[in-house]
């Protein structure tokens, strides 16, 4: 098992959503919480005809190396937490949306805490099915404590609790034939619900298994891919039934390792990886690390306030996305892997040149130019004609011809063409340009 790179994944995963820009639990995105991977208690579930599940299933196959092979499943989600804020020295704790205390926001909000189950290993047969039915469960639990203000007066209280959760997971290994199996994994929460609490959200929440997800490890077995199988067993994978989650293999995909499946209710291909540029978890994966960075950065004193003050997620994210350097931010921009670079897609085997003549003025990169374009006619070049260009370097492609990779002169970015990155530079010959002399 890759620890190091399915211990990324599965975190990126248990967190999705968990807070969203603009990272404050004020804003309406944020309102909604833990909306993926949802395992609502069963009592909860029959009152609504099946329409909120209180079973995660995930089927898949796998193939028998050596004698003997073992499965072992791990089953992590997240506990909801409630974190209530109230007046001191009520009669009943007394929930306020906010308070403010010398200038620290405190406000209720919805936290939450790990949970992981690990049923025992259990054989895999090759003759007989193999079964094993697992429960667990998770107490209640309750803190209490001041919030003081400058005069050590107390000036609210802050209150933690947790509903007690019960479940069990259910694990099948029938064989399909003498080496491969069909694994079924079986996520339930059995936690007791009175009918009083169905219509009230928070009740059901506070009860729900939330970013649910299984792991699945074969010691002498390999994993089959569920999105491209092998064809002798297409029929047998498209028998599989998953429910509310999708089983991808995990690992390093160049090395072909297949002893790993992570089984996510967010849709993942085989061998997902968490970018090396990407400084840590933005809890969006549909966002772009680079935009969600500088929009961090443009928050508000009040607003940055806020954010660290949600929880301790946002609280590390605020200071991390503070603390990148230039060279991180550089990072996120673009990288472009498992293909040539942009010039050798354009020019072949190019040569860089010092320079080059233009009629009677020699050209360097360093030099302005006007934008004339000629051959072509597209969006681009209309919106380019008559822009003053710096030159970032003069190539010569495998035919002799001489091309000019330029750089907007009015280009915010114009740093980043400088250093070669994508969409910052443009391309044009000799002829689609007119060179500028001093002052001009």
């Amino acid at each position: 098992m890759n620890t190091s790179l399915l211990d990324k994944v599965v975190d990126a995963v248990l967190y999705e959503g968990h807070i969203l820009y603009p990272y404050r639990p004020s804003s309406k995105k944020n309102r909604q919480r833990f909306t993926f991977g949802r395992v609502y208690p069963q009592d909860y579930s029959i009152a609504q005809e099946g329409a909120e599940p209180f079973v995660m299933q995930t089927e898949c196959l796998t193939r028998s190396l050596t004698k003997p092979c073992t499965l072992e499943v791990s089953v992590r989600f997240l506990h909801p937490m409630a974190r209530e804020i109230g007046l001191p020295f009520t009669p009943q704790f007394e929930v306020v949306p906010e308070l403010r205390v010398d200038g620290h926001f405190f406000q209720t909000w919805q936290e939450a805490v790990e949970r992981e189950i690990k049923p025992p290993p259990m054989p895999l047969h090759a003759s007989t099915p193999s079964r094993l039915n697992f429960p667990f469960g998770f107490p209640a639990s309750q803190e209490l404590g001041p919030i003081h203000d400058q005069q050590d007066c107390v000036a609210g209280m802050i209150r933690r609790r947790q509903n007690a959760l019960e479940g069990a997971v259910e694990i099948e290994a029938t064989p399909v034939n003498g080496q491969v199996f069909r694994i079924t994994v079986r996520i339930l929460n059995q936690t007791p619900m009175q009918g009083t609490e169905w219509n009230h959200q928070d009740a059901v929440l506070m009860r729900t298994f939330a970013s649910t997800h299984a792991i699945l490890h074969a010691l002498g077995a390999e994993f089959l891919s569920m999105t491209d199988p092998p064809a002798d067993y297409q029929l047998a994978v498209a028998g599989c039934k998953n429910l509310g989650t999708w089983p991808v293999l995990v690992g390093d995909g160049e090395k072909g390792e297949r002893d790993t499946m992570l089984s996510s209710p967010i849709i993942l291909s085989d061998y997902p990886q968490i970018a090396p540029e990407s400084p840590g978890n933005l809890f969006d994966g549909t966002e772009m690390d680079e935009m969600l960075t500088l929009r961090i950065l443009t928050m508000t004193g009040e607003e940055k306030q806020e954010m660290r003050q949600a929880d301790e997620f946002g609280r590390r994210l605020l200071e991390r996305t503070e603390g990148l350097d230039k060279d991180h931010l550089l990072k996120m921009h673009g990288v472009l892997r498992g293909m040539r670079s942009f010039d050798e897609e354009v020019f072949g085997t190019n040569t860089r040149l010092e320079g080059v003549a233009v009629g009677e003025i020699y050209l360097r990169a360093g030099d302005r130019v006007r934008i004339r374009p000629r051959v072509r006619a597209d969006v681009m070049d209309l919106a380019l004609q008559g822009k003053t260009g710096v030159i970032e370097s003069v190539e010569q492609d495998a035919e002799e011809r001489i091309h000019l990779a330029l750089v907007l002169q009015e280009d915010p970015g114009m740093d980043l063409g400088l250093m070669r990155q994508p969409g910052h530079r443009f391309f044009y010959g000799l002829d689609e340009i007119e060179p500028l002399r001093e002052g001009e």
